[in-house]
């Protein structure tokens, strides 16, 4: 027996959730495939928090940022869930940094998007928990947000089941063949006939375009996020969002409660830090070397953060210029992968719009003509990585 829908999501992270809700709720029959359980995390979707911005270093990012607000707030109306909390966004740029602010600020002007240019002494003055040395820029934006992650993957599972999809965990893509006018796909119960495939399997990308004889040449790396215990919440209860855009760059939470409780710690984490790892052959253990180096920085940066608490591991996958994937497969238009490059969640309702367009019509309104998969980063085989944004 051959099962028959409409469309397949392969993979049922973040951005698979979403593509499988949004087909759902424009009515198509859905089937969601996840090699994992659902909710797992082995990949980069779940623990608890991530930050929704406007800073980006190209105006087409920025103005996919403007969808996203737009996209959450349509998530949070539908499903009756408040998943937006705003706290405000700090990104820091030293004397010197490797990361341009001219790009951000550019890059913001083009669009519109409003922000206050901070030097270190109005940094601390507004926010005293804060050290920066002289000479650092602080560009502050007042919509820097968090959203939770592996809330928001439940909530979207449980929107795209209300709608009839069905989501299948532990069920990995063993085949995908090309057919024509229809895709074959190959689970371990089965075959599965559909008119469209939504590849969202990041790390395991390859494992599934591979049959259609796509590689695309994405780099994993295992990276570190830690909690830290706050001896007076009080101190820390305006801290907006922050980045130190420098190598290396880092990255911090105010205290936040996913389920909107109360809060006693901080999340931290160093960006692009971690070690290379194959997806199915990598620790779960937290490293004691990276917690030192991100708790060093914290100790300067903000002096009333304790003791860390606790480590947790999740994955990278990151393309070589660190650029979303936004596209069908060349000469299998039926089949669309969506790539997040470490730096989607804040995207996810926008990629489940996105996804759902290209495998359905081919078009989009959004514009991501540059996430394709025939560019220089993704075809030259000399193109040197760079992952620093």
């Amino acid at each position: 027996m051959v099962e028959r829908f409409d469309v397949a999501v392969v993979g049922l992270g973040g951005l698979g959730s979403a593509a499988a809700w949004e087909l759902a709720r424009r009515g198509h029959s859905v089937v969601g495939l996840e090699r994992f359980g659902l909710g797992h995390s082995r990949g980069a979707s779940h623990d608890t928090s991530r930050i929704l911005r406007h800073s980006y270093h190209t105006p087409a990012y920025v103005r996919l940022t403007q969808e996203a607000y737009a996209d959450w707030a349509r998530l949070e109306a539908e499903s009756g869930q408040a998943l937006v909390t705003r706290t405000g966004g700090l990104d820091l740029f030293p004397a010197d940094p490797a990361i341009p602010s001219i790009d951000y600020t550019a890059a913001m002007d083009e669009v519109g998007i409003g922000y206050d240019a901070l030097d270190a002494d109005q940094v601390t003055a507004r926010w005293p928990a804060l050290r920066v040395p002289p000479g650092t820029l602080g560009l502050h934006q007042e919509a820097g947000s968090i959203v939770p992650a592996g809330r928001t993957v439940g909530v979207l599972h449980d929107q795209a089941r209300r709608l009839g999809a069905d989501l299948r965990a532990d069920s990995p893509v063993l085949g995908l063949e090309d057919l024509g006018d229809r895709i074959r796909l190959t689970t371990a119960t089965g075959a599965l006939e559909v008119s469209g495939v939504v590849v969202t399997a990041d790390a395991w990308v390859n494992d599934v375009v591979g049959h259609l004889g796509l590689h695309v040449p994405v780099e994993v790396t295992l990276e570190q996020v830690t909690y830290y215990a706050v001896a007076d919440p009080a101190a820390l209860a305006d801290l907006p969002l922050w980045i130190w855009m420098d190598d290396p760059s880092y990255y911090g939470f105010p205290p936040y409660d996913p389920f909107g409780g109360p809060a006693g710690t901080i999340k931290a984490a160093q960006d692009c830090g971690g070690p290379t790892v194959a997806p199915d052959d990598r620790t779960s253990e937290p490293d004691p070397a990276m917690e030192a180096l991100l708790t060093d920085h914290l100790r300067r940066m903000l002096p009333a953060v304790g003791r860390p608490l606790s480590s947790v591991r999740c994955q990278y996958t990151l393309t070589p210029d660190r650029d979303f994937v936004l596209a069908p497969v060349p000469g299998h238009e039926r089949v669309v992968v969506g790539l997040g490059a470490a730096h989607a969640f804040k995207f996810v309702p926008t990629f489940g719009r996105v996804l759902a367009d290209l495998v359905t019509t081919g078009e989009t309104t959004s514009d991501v003509s540059a996430f394709g998969l025939d560019r220089p980063a993704l075809t030259q085989p000399d193109y040197a990585p760079h992952w620093l944004v």
